[in-house]
Order: C-alpha cells, then sequence, then structure tokens
C-alpha cells in the first residue's frame, strides 16, 4: 500500500465509501476489492474524487469516488441544486431540465439527479424518454428553466459517461460557476434521500414529462430554417445517414420531414440506439474508419453521399463519393465554412449578421465573413464559449446565425446555443439538394468557395504523453527556453516582466518566421515581431480571449501564414496541435503546412517519446 502522510488510509476511504453508498452493486463492489486486498485499484478508484469542471463530470462507470456512479451522481445533483437555489432567481419555481442518452445506467444516473431536486423543492422537467443533447439546453431557454442536466459521455468509448450542465441561458457553465458548483458538491456529501424509482417519478407532483412537448416546439424551431421548401419537395437525391448507435436516428427522420427532404436510407447495424456500440472502436465520427460501415453501405445502395451524428447527436459528419470512386471525408472546418456561407446567404433580417468559430478552428470563416461584410469573432476552445459570446452579440445588436468548432460541431443559435448534430445534418441536406440540381458535387461546391475566399489546409494532430510532469515541461520549454541552456537573442524572442519569469519563445519553426504570440496560460499576446529582438511586456500585451493559467494554450503565426496552436486536453493525455496554413497556390500552402507539423513533435515538444 502507498503511503499518503496526512491524508486519510484507504482503509477509512473503504469505510467512507460503504457509509455513503446506498447501492448494493457498487458496494459489493468496493467491498470484494477491499476483501481481495487490491490496494492500488482501491487508491485509483477512492483517493482522488472526480472533479466537476465546466465540461461536467466524464469518467467510466464503477464504484469509487473518482468514477461515475449513483453516488457521485447524487452529491454533483446535491452541489449543483445547492449552487443554483442561492444563485439564480426564483430557481426552484423555474425548475431543472434532465434528459438523458441510451448509455448504460443513463436513466438511472437521471433519476438520481431529479431525486436531488426534488428533494429541495424544485420543479422538475424530466425527458421521458431517449433524446439527443441539444434537447435539454433546447427546453431550458423554451421552459425559461434555472439549469439543466444532460447523462452523456457524448462520443467517449462505451465504459465512460458524463454530466452536463447547462445554465439559465441554456448555455454550457464556465467560470466562475464550476468552481462554485464544485464547493457546493463537497459541502453536500451525504446523500439526502434514497433515489427514486421511475414510477415514484411519475406519481411525484413536482415532476412533469416535457419530452412531446419539446420536441414539437423544437421541430417547430427547426422549420425556421428551412430556406427552399419547393425546391425540397421536387428533389430526388438520396443518401445514407447514420446515428451511430446512438438516438439520433428519429430525430434525423423528423428533420428531414419538417424540410420536406427525401428519407435516408439507414445502416441497420447502427440503426437503434446500443450501449456497446458493436461496429466501432470508437463511437466518434471523427476516428479514421468510423464512418466505413456507413460507406459500405452507401456502395451497396449506389449512393454517394453518407450524413451521420454521433451517439447523443450534437456532432456531424459528412463523406461524399466522387466521380474516380474515391470517398471524400470532409474535416469540420470544411463543414463548417460550408454551413456558415449556407447560412449566412440564405438568412433575412434586418439585423447585422455574425458569425464565429473557436482559436482551434479555421480562420477560413473569418476570411468568407470579411468577404461578405458579416461581423466575426473568435472565442476560447468549446460551445461554452461559443454560446455565450454568440448570447452577448445578440444583445449588442447582432444576429449571431452561426457558430463551429473543428470537432464537428455545429450552432444555429435561433435553435439553441451549443452544438446540434441535428440542425447541421438536416441543412446540409438541403444545401446537397439544392448542389445537386446544380450538377454540382459537394467537394466541387468547396472548391468554389476556396477559389472565392482563398485556400485554407489543415494537420491537426495530437501527442499521446501519460507523463503530466513532460507535457508541462514541453510548455516550459516553449515558453521560458530550454531551462538547462542559455538562449540567445538569435533563437528566441525575450520579453521581460515586472511579475513573473522572463518568457523567451522560439522565433522559428522550421524555415517559417514566428510573427506573432498569444499564450493564454500567461496571458501573454504580442504581434509584428519579425524586427524584434526583446520588448518589455506592457497592458498592451494582455490577450482579448480569456486566460487560464490551468490549462495550457499557446499559438504561434508565422511569416508562411501558416497558423499553429497547441493546447492540452482536458479529458485524455494528450497534446493536441492544430495547424492551418493559407494562399492562393494549393500545392505551396500543402508544402508548407507540411513542412512545419513535421517540426511539432520533435524539434517543438521534444517529448523524447
Amino acid at each position: 500500500m502507498a503511503s499518503h502522510e496526512g491524508l486519510p488510509t484507504i482503509h477509512e476511504l473503504v469505510q467512507r465509501w460503504l457509509s455513503l453508498d446506498k447501492n448494493d452493486v457498487t458496494r459489493q463492489e468496493i467491498s470484494q476489492l477491499y476483501e481481495q486486498q487490491e490496494w492500488s485499484t482501491l487508491e485509483d478508484r477512492l483517493r482522488n474524487p472526480i472533479q466537476f469542471g465546466t465540461a461536467g463530470l466524464r469518467a467510466s462507470m464503477a464504484a469509487g469516488f473518482s468514477r461515475m456512479n449513483n453516488l457521485t451522481v447524487t452529491q454533483a445533483s446535491q452541489g449543483l441544486c445547492t449552487y443554483v437555489a442561492e444563485n439564480i432567481p426564483e430557481a426552484r419555481k423555474r425548475g431543472v431540465v434532465i434528459g438523458y442518452d441510451h448509455r448504460h445506467h443513463s436513466r438511472t444516473f437521471a433519476e438520481c439527479t431529479a431525486t436531488a431536486f426534488l428533494t429541495k423543492g424544485f420543479q422538475v422537467y424530466l425527458h421521458d424518454r431517449l433524446v439527443h443533447t441539444p434537447l435539454v439546453p433546447f427546453a431550458v431557454r423554451h421552459l425559461h428553466a434555472a439549469c439543466g442536466v444532460m447523462i452523456t459521455a457524448s462520443h467517449n468509448p462505451k465504459a465512460d459517461n458524463g454530466y452536463k450542465v447547462y445554465w439559465e441561458n441554456a448555455c454550457q457553465i464556465i467560470a466562475p460557476h464550476d468552481k462554485g458548483i464544485s464547493q457546493a458538491i463537497a459541502a453536500n456529501q451525504e446523500p439526502w434521500q434514497e433515489p427514486f424509482t421511475g414510477e415514484e417519478l411519475a406519481q411525484h407532483p413536482q415532476c412533469t414529462k416535457i419530452t412531446e412537448r419539446i420536441v414539437l416546439a423544437y421541430f417547430e424551431a427547426v422549420r425556421s430554417l428551412v430556406s427552399h421548401p419547393n425546391d425540397n419537395r421536387k428533389t430526388n437525391l438520396r443518401f445514407v445517414y447514420t446515428p451511430m448507435h446512438g438516438v439520433g436516428q428519429p430525430f434525423a427522420r423528423q428533420a428531414l420531414e419538417t424540410f420536406g427532404l427525401p428519407m435516408f436510407v439507414p445502416v441497420p447495424a447502427q440503426a437503434e440506439p446500443d450501449p456497446d456500440f458493436p461496429t466501432v472502436k470508437f463511437p466518434n465520427p471523427e476516428e479514421k474508419g468510423a464512418l466505413d460501415l456507413a460507406i459500405r453501405t452507401a456502395e451497396e445502395q449506389g449512393l454517394s453521399l453518407v450524413l451521420a451524428n454521433d451517439p447523443d447527436a450534437d456532432r456531424f459528419a459528412l463523406a461524399e463519393k466522387q466521380s474516380n470512386g474515391r470517398w471524400v471525408v470532409f474535416t469540420g472546418d470544411q463543414i463548417g465554412v460550408m454551413l456558415g456561407h449556407y447560412v449566412t446567404t440564405n438568412q433575412r433580417g434586418s439585423r447585422p449578421l455574425a458569425v464565429l468559430n473557436s482559436a482551434v478552428s479555421s480562420r477560413m470563416l473569418a476570411a468568407m465573413a470579411r468577404e461578405e461584410g458579416v461581423h466575426y469573432e473568435e472565442t476560447l476552445t468549446g460551445f461554452k464559449w461559443l454560446g455565450n459570446q454568440a448570447l452577448a452579440l445578440s444583445n449588442q445588436g447582432y444576429d449571431a446565425v452561426f457558430a463551429y468548432e473543428e470537432a464537428l460541431g455545429y450552432m444555429m443559435t435561433h435553435i439553441v446555443p451549443d452544438k446540434d448534430g441535428i440542425t447541421a445534418m438536416v441543412l446540409m441536406a438541403e444545401l446537397c439538394c439544392q448542389l445537386h440540381a446544380k450538377g454540382q458535387t459537394v467537394a466541387q461546391h468547396m472548391d468554389s468557395l476556396y477559389d472565392r475566399y482563398g485556400y485554407f489546409f489543415s494537420a491537426n494532430s495530437y501527442v499521446i504523453c501519460n507523463n503530466a510532469k513532460k507535457i508541462q515541461k514541453a510548455f516550459a520549454n516553449i515558453r521560458y527556453g530550454d531551462q538547462g541552456q542559455t538562449s540567445t537573442s538569435e533563437d528566441r524572442y525575450t520579453f521581460t516582466r515586472k511579475d513573473g519569469p522572463t518568457l523567451r519563445y522560439p522565433r522559428q519553426l522550421g524555415e517559417a518566421k514566428v510573427t506573432f504570440i498569444r499564450d493564454l496560460t500567461e496571458g501573454f499576446e504580442c504581434g509584428n515581431l519579425v524586427e524584434r529582438s526583446s520588448t518589455d511586456v506592457t497592458q498592451d500585451n494582455v490577450p482579448s480571449l480569456p486566460v487560464s493559467s490551468s490549462s495550457e494554450m499557446i499559438t504561434f503565426g508565422l511569416d508562411n501564414q501558416c497558423v499553429l496552436t497547441l493546447r492540452t486536453s482536458g479529458t485524455e493525455p494528450k497534446i493536441k496541435y492544430y495547424l492551418e496554413g493559407s494562399g492562393k497556390e494549393r500545392s505551396a500552402v500543402q508544402q508548407q503546412v507540411k513542412a512545419i507539423a513535421a517540426c511539432i513533435p520533435v524539434d517543438l515538444l521534444n517529448l523524447n517519446l
């Protein structure tokens, strides 16, 4: 057994778990591990509690304070309930919206959540059947609820589940709410009440089933997105659709009916909800091979388009067969630019339009917005930032119609201020039908946008590193120079600060010179760097985007029109990097991007992997 001086012993942690957990299965799980003296497993399960953040909770399902189970979901719900009651006016009367997907234990976790809120006198609006994630924030907005909770792990592996929180504005929570909720969770560890069963919830006077009316309201809102109703009814274009063993199929079907579009051809083996995801290694449409079965179905049916959602249907993917027989799976950035162009082209209204994407997404959306006279803004990574900023722009007089992030997330703000794979799917289906009527493919349409706004080429990837100290050292070396060597003005920019260590960023990546630096961990930003050797940091060097010292994120702009962002993942042992180049000559842009990409793992990160 490992020694933890001054901390509870593993025996004390086991007894604490057994005193709090009321579920026979997970109690037995910990008891058995204790009897078998599985000390390392018990340390892993009990020593460090699962942390609540702006993404809520997400972990594998098992017994223990560090896992998703009835007790940790109950504790999270009690903390959220307490915090919401203290911070949102008339919170109990306005109530909480709760939804769940098809993953193992999702309904049980929803019942645990409902129990906590009902115990403290909240009105509970419960989705009484499987829903796609956007129906929770949609219901929060529609019902003017105080908050919402969706039980889902989205596209994570089958062993995982999650707890996603929406604030009263129907956006995912941001600071300081995450810390406030986390503190409230720590102060409300003892379960208030045994979880109500489904039958008890059905009979509870303050628990209301809402799915039927919310679905009706949602699709009435979706109807407002239709741009070509007459053309939609005439088209003969057909395509394959997969929900990837998730909950999306009935919502995809109703979306197409709402638009008057032809019905899809399903992928039989993936059509129904299955929490074991038997045909895919990872149920994530971003993963290589995830669309293989859908493409095979399209080949068998003689069709050239595949539309896909992830399991909770908040993300969307697209693939198209080309005339040479090759299938192209479009990137999240390409889909985002096509949808952004389509939405702004077809939008009608008196207010100036605005579009947004995140700092790790393509700059092509900004180029498009600039060319078309549409307001553009960039945010930090995540729809919590995109959604909140879209609402802020709306308050400033803009019509913030669209936002996206490169990881296949697309937001039509009028419907819900969060990513929604169903609205993205049906809008892309309508666009495909418009292109088909002109004898044009999606790939040809993307090429026409490149011709108009410039060519943009990305090489996004990641480096896996299970050593947190190595990751920390890699970013320290980028930021401060190699601590074991003397950095010179020839290879490093030097920035002297009154408070904090001197910053020494690289002057060059490969053959390209660094012209712009933004470090959202240190709170530093500086451009026009080529002629500089050193400078003092002033107030003008403060980034416009929010700064967070708890996560790593650095962006470099280069003189060859490439932009590179490196950041750590909040949920995986990865350093992610996002690299994009732009220009008129495609082959030159691709060569420049590939040359920079080759420098990242070895020269820049230097993890010695």
